[in-house]
Order: structure tokens, then C-alpha cells, then sequence
């Protein structure tokens, strides 16, 4: 991806990106250190891919192995991974034996970083089947990961589903 910086004395504080004719264009202070703005660019060019994965089928399995790369070291497989239609109840839900994996199509719906903890949940079951302490020590390797369970507390309780 091709990054344009455009430096501002006016600009004090932010620094912002956006996507201008498949470029991404930076906007900073004229005043911020070259190596600090290399990190930011690295942590906003991270921040516009993912936002820019199409929330469909195709786009649900680059953010999974993207996930699995993150957190699990890139060492899980998986046959399939497809938003469903029919969970009402459900997040998601992960057949260890087959290896299939299928997020509720409401979960399109949520902020990304909620959905790819269901995401990191449901891969965390290709290793440990239960939710036992491993399981969940898996799932704490995604940093957003207590914020995403209450951020889906509150949505069931302000939607009357729990």
C-alpha cells in the first residue's frame, strides 16, 4: 500500500489516515519525530486493511487467518469458516471434528473488534473443545478481548436477550 505524508504546523496533536485514491494519505504535525511516525503509520495501515476486508464469506476467512497468524502463530487449519443465518441465539460456533467453523451472521453487524474476538473464540475451540482455563488463557491472547464480552453483555441486555 502506498503511503502519503503530508506533514502541518496547524496540526498539533492527531494524526489521522484515510484512503485517497488507493493511496493512504497521513496526516500529521509538522513536529512529530520521524520514528514516531513510523509506528503510527504501521499501527493505521493495520487499522484501514482491516477496516477495508469485505464483511462477506471471503472477507470473514482473510480476517480469520490474519487472527490465527496474530495470535495462534499461523497453526491452525480449519475446512471452513461462513457467517450463518440460522444462530439466534449464538455467536458462533466451532465443529472441532470437521473442523468447520460458523459465525453468526448478526456478528457483520457489531464493531470489527468485537466480531474478531468471536473470531479468536471460535478458532481457540480448534485447540481446546471445552471453556475451561486453557480455553480461556487462548482467548486472553486478543488483547480486546474482556472489552468485546462486555460490550456483548451489554448489547443482549439492551436488546432484551437476556
Amino acid at each position: 500500500m502506498e503511503v502519503v505524508v503530508k506533514r502541518s504546523k496547524r496540526r498539533r496533536k492527531t494524526i489521522q489516515a484515510r484512503m485517497v485514491d488507493g493511496k493512504m494519505e497521513v496526516l500529521a504535525p509538522y513536529s512529530i519525530p520521524e520514528a514516531a511516525l513510523v509506528d503510527h503509520i504501521s499501527h493505521l495501515k493495520e487499522r484501514l486493511i482491516k477496516r477495508s476486508l469485505p464483511r462477506d464469506n471471503s472477507g470473514l476467512e482473510a480476517r480469520a487467518q490474519h487472527l490465527n497468524h496474530k495470535y495462534f502463530e499461523g497453526k491452525l487449519t480449519w475446512n471452513s469458516i461462513t457467517y450463518s443465518t440460522n444462530q439466534k441465539r449464538r455467536r458462533g460456533s466451532c465443529s472441532v471434528y470437521s473442523r468447520t467453523i460458523r459465525i453468526s451472521q448478526k456478528m457483520s453487524e457489531m464493531p470489527r473488534w468485537v466480531e474478531d474476538y468471536v473470531i479468536v473464540h471460535e478458532l481457540a475451540h480448534l485447540i481446546e473443545p471445552n471453556h475451561g482455563k486453557r480455553f480461556k488463557a487462548l482467548v486472553h491472547r486478543y488483547p480486546l478481548a474482556e472489552r468485546a464480552i462486555g460490550f456483548l453483555i451489554a448489547s443482549e441486555t439492551l436488546n432484551g436477550n437476556s
